[in-house]
C-alpha cells in the first residue's frame, strides 16, 4: 500500500508540468547610461558603511541604531511574517501525510437493536494517508508559492532600504550636532572677544576717550552674540534628542562628535564615470522588481482558475471491531478518493480575477520604472548638490579669509586712531557671519555626500552591502 501512495505522489508531481504565468522580458533602464558628474579618478571600490563612515564614535552609533531602532525592528518582524507566509504557500506543493487513529464503543438499547437485545458495538482503526492534495496541473500552486517567495524577497530588500535610510538619517543628525556645536563655539569665541572689547570701551568711556555711540554699538553686538549662543544651545539639545530617538536609547557623551566639522566625516571620493547601472543595487528598486515578479506569478494563479482542478484523498491502514485484533492479518483497509472540479459558470468571476491580476502587473511595471526614474533623479540631484556645494565651499573659504583680514586691518587702524570703532564692529560682524556661512557650507557639502550614499543604495559599487 505504501508503494501505491508513493506512486500516486510521483504521478501527481509529474503531472505538475504546466505553468500559466507569462514569461518576463528583460527591461531596459529608462534612464541615461552615465551620470553627468566630474569626480576623482580611481577604482570603484566595494564599500560598506563601516568603510564609508570611518569615525569610531559614529560607527558605534550606527551599530547601536541598527540594533535598537524601532523602525528596523518593525521591518525585521515584517520579514519574519512574510517568510512564514511563504512557507505556508510552499508547503502546498507537497502532499500532507497524516496519521489518524480512532476508536468507538457504542451501546444500543434492546428496542433499537435488530436482535431485540441490548448490544455493544466496537470499531477501531489506524490509517495513514493524504487529504485533499491538489495536483498542480496548471502551475497554480507553484505560482502561489512563487508569488509568496517574491514577496519575501521584496520584504527583505525593503528591510535593507530601511537600514540605509536610517544610517543616512543618523549620520545627518550626527552632522547637525557637530555643526551646531561648532557654531556655538564660534559664538562663544566671538562673545569672549566682544566682552573684552566692551570692558575696555567702558573704561575708555569713563575717561571720556570713547563715545556713547561706540559703547552702545558694542553692547548691541554682545547681546546679539548671547542670543546666538542661547539659540545654538537650544539646537544642540534638540539634536541630542534626535540622536536618542534614532538610536533607540540614550546616546552617551563619549559618542557625541568631539572634533571640528572638518574631521567628523571622512568620505571616499566619487569616481569618474559613475554608471547608471549602479541604480540596480538600490534595495527599493530590487524590491520593486520582485513586486513585479510576484504580480506576474499572480497572473498564472488567475489563469489556472479557468481549468479543472484535481484533488486526491487516499489512506491505508487497519480496522477492526476488536482493539486486540487491530493489527492482525486481514485487518487492512484503504481508500482512494479523487475529485475533479470543473468551472462552468461563475458570472465572470474568473475573468475578473484575471483582469485584476493583469492590471496589477501593469501597475507593478509602471511602479518599477517610476522607482528607477526617481532613483536616477535622486542620484543626479545628490551629485549636482555635491559639485555645487564643493565650489560654494571654496568661495566661502575665500570669503571667510578676506573678512578675517578686513577685521584684523580695521582693528589695527582703530588702535592707531585712523578709523572709528564703527568700522571695526562692521568688520567683526562680517567676519562672524562669514564664519557661520563657512560652517554651514561644510555641513551642506558633507550632507550631499551622505545623500549620495543613500541615493546609490549604500555606496558606489553594486557589490556593496549593508551589514
Amino acid at each position: 500500500m505504501k508503494a501505491k501512495l508513493i506512486s500516486v505522489s510521483v504521478a501527481a508531481l509529474m503531472l505538475s508540468a504546466c505553468n500559466m504565468a507569462p514569461d518576463m522580458e528583460q527591461r531596459e533602464l529608462p534612464v541615461a547610461q552615465n551620470y553627468d558628474i566630474q569626480g576623482t579618478a580611481g577604482d570603484i571600490n566595494a564599500l560598506n558603511w563601516q568603510s564609508f563612515f570611518s569615525n569610531a564614535q559614529l560607527q558605534q552609533l550606527i551599530a547601536l541604531t541598527l540594533e535598537n531602532n524601532k523602525d528596523i525592528k518593525t521591518a525585521a518582524l515584517n520579514v519574519q511574517q512574510v517568510r512564514a507566509m511563504y512557507q505556508i504557500e510552499d508547503s502546498a506543493l507537497y502532499p500532507s501525510i497524516d496519521l489518524n487513529a480512532s476508536g468507538t464503543r457504542q451501546r444500543l438499547p434492546a428496542d433499537l437493536s435488530g436482535t431485540g437485545q441490548a448490544t455493544i458495538s466496537e470499531n477501531y482503526s489506524a490509517t495513514v494517508g493524504l487529504t485533499a492534495y491538489e495536483i498542480d496541473l496548471w502551475g497554480k500552486v507553484r505560482n502561489q508559492s512563487e508569488q509568496a517567495l517574491q514577496n519575501l524577497y521584496s520584504a527583505e530588500y525593503s528591510l535593507t532600504s530601511v537600514r540605509i535610510s536610517l544610517i543616512s538619517e543618523l549620520v545627518n543628525a550626527w552632522l547637525n550636532y557637530a555643526t551646531d556645536k561648532e557654531l556655538l563655539a564660534l559664538a562663544n569665541e566671538t562673545l569672549k572677544s566682544q566682552q573684552e572689547s566692551l570692558e575696555l570701551t567702558r573704561k575708555t568711556f569713563a575717561l571720556g576717550a570713547a563715545s556713547q555711540l561706540t559703547l552702545s554699538q558694542l553692547e548691541s553686538t554682545v547681546a546679539t552674540a548671547k542670543v546666538d549662543i542661547a539659540n545654538y544651545q537650544r539646537l544642540l539639545k534638540r539634536d541630542k534628542n534626535a540622536l536618542d530617538f534614532l538610536v533607540g536609547k540614550t546616546v552617551t557623551a563619549d559618542l557625541l562628535p568631539s572634533q571640528n566639522i572638518d574631521d567628523v566625516l571622512s568620505l571616499p571620493d566619487v569616481p569618474v564615470g559613475l554608471p547608471s547601472e549602479l541604480l540596480t543595487q538600490r534595495p527599493d528598486i530590487k524590491a520593486a522588481e520582485h513586486d513585479l515578479l510576484a504580480a506576474n506569478a499572480n497572473i498564472g494563479v488567475a489563469k489556472a482558475a479557468f481549468y479543472p482542478s484535481i484533488s486526491l484523498t487516499a489512506n491505508a491502514g487497519t480496522a477492526s471491531a476488536d482493539l486486540s485484533n487491530l493489527f492482525d492479518s486481514g485487518s487492512g483497509t484503504w481508500s482512494f478518493v479523487p475529485s475533479v472540479n470543473l468551472p462552468i459558470f461563475n458570472m465572470g468571476r474568473n475573468q475578473a480575477n484575471l483582469d485584476v491580476a493583469k492590471a496589477q502587473q501593469e501597475m507593478a511595471i509602471t511602479s518599477y520604472e517610476q522607482t528607477i526614474q526617481q532613483a536616477f533623479k535622486e542620484v543626479s540631484d545628490a551629485l549636482a548638490d555635491r559639485e555645487g556645494y564643493m565650489h560654494q565651499l571654496d568661495a566661502l573659504n575665500d570669503l571667510y579669509q578676506s573678512n578675517e583680514l578686513s577685521f584684523t586691518l580695521s582693528d589695527a587702524r582703530f588702535q592707531k586712531g585712523a578709523d572709528s570703532y564703527l568700522q571695526v564692529l562692521d568688520a567683526q560682524r562680517n567676519w562672524y557671519s562669514a564664519g557661520q556661512q563657512l560652517i554651514l557650507g561644510k555641513q551642506a557639502y558633507l550632507a550631499s555626500q551622505i545623500n549620495l550614499y543613500k541615493a546609490l543604495g549604500g555606496g558606489w559599487n553594486a557589490q556593496n552591502t549593508v551589514q
